[in-house]
């Protein structure tokens, strides 16, 4: 058990409370910020509002939440203006536009935090790490029960970021891929682009002090790009983006306080277990994403090679009968003429014979009834396809192989009678080939 032996939920219940709280909502905003091709800007403003809450420290002499929200929202607008400026009247790209404002405001931040430091209770190493584990220790009474402040702040954010996707998704949706449709619809994509990034820096700042830059940034990207490789349709990303943001919050705090014992180490941070465990589900996600994922992709792959392998062989069993009814090929000379593999050639014989398609008899092939059948239809959807590339698109006959050989393993009966419909003359290919009929006439 470790750490979890020590599970209390007045404690630690809180601790993954105002984790989820804060991972959905940075992820909510974060899914347009992925969206815009501007996770960058995401990880630019929570640098950029630093010198944001350093000048409200300077001035306030406090670490209360207006003067730290007012600081960091100014902070905030004046890195997505500067951004878009640099853009337009330098003519780089918003990379380089945000790598120029967000690097010379984190610095400046830097400077005026050390400078705060000696006036206000402020510890820097919080604003980077964050102090989540910490958040059951300051309480607020709301409606006679004692909550965590940070719970009630990222409640109250949340919400906001909520309503806001909620009240202006259409907006959101339309400038996000569109902005000059957008404006021309009849608002104005540049106020919902400020408004995100107001929310973005408002965001970044109630979560700074439970848990800190590290983890704020990761929950902007991290969970909308795994949310993205498992979905094209923006609602169910959104969703998936929150769940997935909240179930790293719980792996990433149950991981803080059992993993380090695996180790012989008394703990570690939570904010970034729980940054560690948005990026291990990333990985998960594009690893084996339905549409995107890497060894998904990888298998439809295989699957789509080995089946164009397969309709090869029939196919070529049947030209072979053709030409030679008493030629029975051998595995190597199929080989031969299809350029294939031994392993995917003996795996795709094996499937042909185990479905009935081929007969293997003394080191052999020859094709079923069922497997002529199949090799029938490919070989009539190759030659009319050559026949409808020359006769109606102008092509020459010793050119149209390539094309008809990449056309028919997608040519269904639909197809098939359409292209014997619009060609003249159908009995044979432009080789002198014959066509052969779609069903067999014995």
């Amino acid at each position: 058990m470790g750490g979890l032996e020590q599970w209390s939920w007045t404690l630690d219940g809180w601790i993954i409370v105002a984790g989820m709280l804060c991972a959905a909502a940075t992820a909510l905003l974060g899914n347009f910020l992925v969206l815009r091709k501007m996770s960058m800007l995401g990880d630019a403003i929570t640098h950029a509002v630093l010198p944001g809450l350093a000048a409200a420290f300077l001035i306030s002499d406090s670490r209360s939440s207006l003067p730290m929200f007012i600081g960091a929202v100014i902070a905030g607008i004046l890195t997505a203006l500067f951004t878009e400026w640099i853009r337009g009247f330098g003519k780089v790209d918003e990379g380089a536009s945000m790598g120029v404002v967000f690097t010379s405001l984190f610095a400046l931040g830097l400077v005026m935090i050390v400078q705060a430091a000696d006036r206000v209770d402020l510890d820097p190493g919080c604003v980077l790490y964050g102090a989540i584990e910490l958040t059951p220790a300051d309480t607020v009474l709301v409606a006679g029960w004692e909550i965590p402040r940070v719970v009630v702040v990222l409640s109250i954010v949340f919400v906001i970021n909520l309503l806001f996707v909620i009240l202006f998704l259409k907006e959101l949706k339309l400038s996000s891929f569109d902005p000059a449709l957008a404006t021309t619809t009849g608002f104005n994509a540049t106020l919902i682009h400020y408004a995100l990034m107001t929310l973005v820096a408002i965001t970044a700042v109630a979560s700074f002090e439970a848990v800190g830059n590290i983890l704020v940034v990761a929950m902007f990207v991290v969970p909308p790009a795994a949310a993205y490789m498992l979905t094209d349709r923006l609602g169910v990303m959104l969703i998936l983006s929150v769940l997935l943001a909240m179930l790293s919050a719980i792996i990433g705090h149950i991981s803080a306080i059992t993993v380090p014992y695996w180790f012989n180490f008394q703990s570690t941070s939570t904010a970034g277990m729980m940054a560690v465990s948005a990026g291990l589900l990333f990985v998960i996600a594009a690893l084996f994403g339905p549409r995107h994922g890497v060894v998904i992709v990888f298998l439809r792959r295989q699957l789509l090679a080995w089946q164009i392998l397969a309709d090869d062989i029939v196919a070529l069993m049947y030209r072979i009968e053709e030409r030679d009814p008493e030629l029975r090929p051998d595995a190597l000379y199929l080989r031969d003429i299809l350029f294939s593999r031994p392993l995917p050639t003996s795996l795709t014989l094996g499937y042909l014979v185990r479905h009935s398609q081929l007969v293997h008899a003394n080191g052999t092939y020859t094709l079923t009834d069922t497997g002529r059948d199949r090799a029938r239809q490919l070989v009539r959807s190759h030659r009319l396809w050559e026949h409808y590339l020359v006769e109606h698109a102008g092509m020459s006959a010793e050119t149209i192989h390539r094309q008809a050989e990449q056309l028919e393993h997608f040519t269904d009966r639909e197809l098939r009678d359409r292209l014997n419909a619009d060609t003249l003359d159908t009995d044979q290919d432009p080789h002198g080939r014959p066509i052969p009929p779609e069903e067999h006439t014995p």
